[in-house]
């Protein structure tokens, strides 16, 4: 099937996916022979003697085609979705699922697996680790089980499949169905003038010109939330955001289904709970670690939170109104708390912040860590015309790899931020290098206008590059244990490190720009920033917390029989402020319900923050962010070393100790509420 662009050698400029070739209707055939072709070479596997060669690299080389065709639909489903491609997910996904369960509890495969486990001693340390993770993998997937626990296991893992896609269209076709369309401008009073020309934007698009719209995307309704004046309309808006997925799509079932089938799966497998069986392959253990660190946040947050409401309510009292508190009114009077006690105006921010000013940081940092360097290429194939590339390369200008973003909102492309691969570095059979997708939702600027991004945004960008990074300087022999193939709680460690750079006056200074005279940001700006840095910082450490207790909470039930209902319990017993509301609902809660990534896992963002409060505080320790011999421990043990070692110990190469835990509530500003 040469014919077919998935299948055929991929001859663009850095064998990238040829998108320009791409149709739907190649899809399924592709997927066909690739499944097909991966049966073939795993019977090779099974049929050749047991040995490190001949089985675990067979592994490695085994389902490349079927990679690469997984790899790019599911970039077309999170960010070009439509009535085919969704057709094709609930299709595709729970036999995808079902096959991979099927691969993981084969009999034949995994005795030639656990043959080489045994001689593992023998082999140097990446092959030695290779060998464990494999072999791992195997036994957490239920192989040596009896059969009929495999074939329920099997059973369960084709319905998750199936539940997964549920979920994420639901959420998907809410967020894509609602617009609030304002035809006046004075609906909008309060919002910067960046904000207001994206909701003209987005009625543009919308068939709307001449209108305002305020969509689900956070990029819409944040800034909404926090400025706009008409309160009557940002309730409306929040009821939405929170709604997503609790309406006519009702996630309810879906939920219900899969906490029970994965507590089944915990079962089968021998764990207690859900969160017993996620857990044991992290840094973190066990469910009781987890909690001892978000109760131990919480009750500081908690308590910073409760004041900064009752501020709030003063100023509503203050201003004449005679209303409680609401979740769509915090960002709003935070704001203007914000503006009232340092004087910080967020919009004047957001004109120094174009987004290509804020790439152009994240560049620069890289070049002064790491010794990259970024050169935009206007020859690769991409998928979308908002699409950009760059051609990474390392201090002596050899080609370290292909950089890609996607950093507009559209209405079909789901929320939020992340980072994908369409290749993994790895130096099996000659080597590869890799190809990292960072995909954003920021909102347009106006016609002419670059798009500014306001101070989450732009450390959200820093965070997705962090990551990007981490696929980029993978320095690894093997693919399975390439760049982000960590354990769940350290994954966030590289992304959310490089967060801190962003807002240092020695790249802030420099890079902050006003969109239009391009002068540097003020200093009284930046001195401005810093003072209210922890600002707010209660709110959304309990938004987080929110989620993150829940999440745990639900994985650590026996039986959870309406999720809606456990996590009104959940919120109700830890104190929930009334005014605030977890950061993602249950029945929009992504991470944890369109896949198994997150689930029992949420809290690893806390637990990576540990780490990254700490990793940082070693640089500002020498006196120098940059500083030179810390940067090359950083990239051996922690950006370069992918999965190759025990997340402790790279941790502990890199820092010399164990991480100080007190970091996070220092860098969150709760330190002083500890108790």
């Amino acid at each position: 099937m040469t014919d077919n662009p998935l299948l055929a050698p991929w001859t663009t400029a850095f064998g990238e996916p040829p998108f320009s070739k791409i149709r739907l209707e190649h899809f399924r055939p592709a997927f066909e022979t690739a499944l097909t072709e991966w049966a073939v070479e795993l019977d090779a596997i099974k049929a050749a003697p047991a040995g490190f060669e001949s089985t675990i690299l067979g592994l490695e080389r085994a389902g490349r085609a079927l990679d690469r065709v997984e790899r790019v639909f599911y970039h077309l489903v999170g960010t070009a979705s439509n009535e085919g491609i969704e057709t094709l997910q609930r299709e595709i996904q729970p036999r995808l699922a079902r096959v991979y369960a099927d691969v993981m509890l084969d009999d034949a495969l995994f005795a030639k697996v656990d043959v080489v486990q045994q001689g593992r001693d023998a082999f140097d340390a990446e092959a030695k680790r290779l060998v464990e993770r494999r072999w791992l993998a195997f036994k957490r997937a239920g192989a040596g089980l009896p059969a009929p626990a495999k074939q329920r296991l099997a059973d369960i893992a084709e319905r998750l499949g199936a539940l997964g896609a549920a979920f994420s269209q639901n959420v998907l076709g809410d967020e894509r169905d609602y617009a609030l369309i304002l035809r006046n401008r004075g609906d909008l009073e309060g919002l910067p003038e960046a904000a207001v020309a994206a909701a003209a934007q987005a009625a543009d698009e919308r068939g709307r010109k001449g209108a305002y719209a305020i969509t689900l995307s956070r990029s819409s309704v944040e800034p909404f939330l926090q400025f706009a004046a008409r309160r009557d309309l940002r309730e409306q808006v929040w009821r939405a955001f929170v709604g997503r997925g609790a309406g006519a799509r009702d996630n309810g079932p879906v939920m219900t289904e899969t906490l029970a089938l994965r507590a089944e799966t915990a079962r089968l497998l021998g764990y207690e709970t859900f969160a017993d069986f996620k857990l044991a392959d992290t840094m973190a253990k066990k469910p009781s670690n987890v909690f001892d660190l978000l109760n131990r946040v919480w009750a500081p947050a908690r308590a910073a939170a409760l004041e900064e409401g009752k501020a709030l309510q003063a100023m509503i009292a203050d201003e004449g109104g005679d209303f409680e508190l609401q979740a769509w009114d915090w960002r709003y009077y935070a704001e203007k708390r914000r503006a009232t006690l340092y004087r910080f105006d967020e919009g004047e921010l957001r004109a120094h912040l174009p987004l290509d000013n804020v790439l152009a940081a994240a560049f620069y940092v890289a070049e002064r860590l790491f010794g990259l360097k970024f050169e935009e290429r206007a020859d690769i194939d991409l998928a979308h015309p908002d699409a950009r590339a760059w051609e990474a390369k390392d201090a002596q200008g050899r080609h370290r790899g292909l950089f890609i973003g996607d950093f507009f909102a559209r209405s079909e492309k789901r929320s939020g931020a992340w980072m994908n691969a369409f290749r993994d570095q790895h130096k099996l059979d000659g080597g590869a290098a890799p190809i990292i997708l960072n995909v954003l939702n920021a909102a347009r600027g106006a016609p002419g206008e670059p798009a500014l991004l306001s101070y989450d945004e732009a450390r959200t960008l820093f965070h997705e590059f962090g990551h990007g990074l981490h696929g980029l300087l993978s320095d690894v022999t093997y693919p399975y244990l390439s760049g982000t193939s960590v354990d769940r709680d350290f994954v966030e460690l590289p992304s959310q490190l490089y967060e801190h750079w962003f807002d240092r006056p020695e790249v802030i200074s420099l890079f902050a720009r006003h969109h239009k005279t391009g002068l540097p940001i003020p200093d009284a700006l930046v001195r401005q920033l810093h003072a209210v840095r922890a600002h707010g910082q209660a709110h959304q450490t309990v938004e987080f917390l929110a989620s993150a207790l829940t999440d745990m909470g639900a994985h650590t039930e026996k039986e959870v029989s309406d999720m809606r209902a456990f996590e009104a319990e959940t919120l109700r017993s830890i104190g929930m402020p009334g005014a605030i509301a977890p950061r993602h609902a249950a029945p929009h809660f992504a991470h944890v319900f369109s896949g198994d990534g997150y689930s029992a896992g949420y809290y690893s963002y806390l637990w990576s923050e540990v780490l990254d409060a700490d990793a940082f505080e070693a640089f500002v320790e020498t006196g120098d962010v940059f500083d030179p011999e810390l940067a090359a421990r950083l990239r051996k043990f922690v950006y370069a070393a992918g999965g190759t070692g025990e997340a402790d110990a790279l941790y502990a190469s890199f820092r010399g100790r164990a991480p100080d835990p007190a970091a996070l509530l220092r860098k969150r500003g709760l330190a002083g509420q500890a108790s």
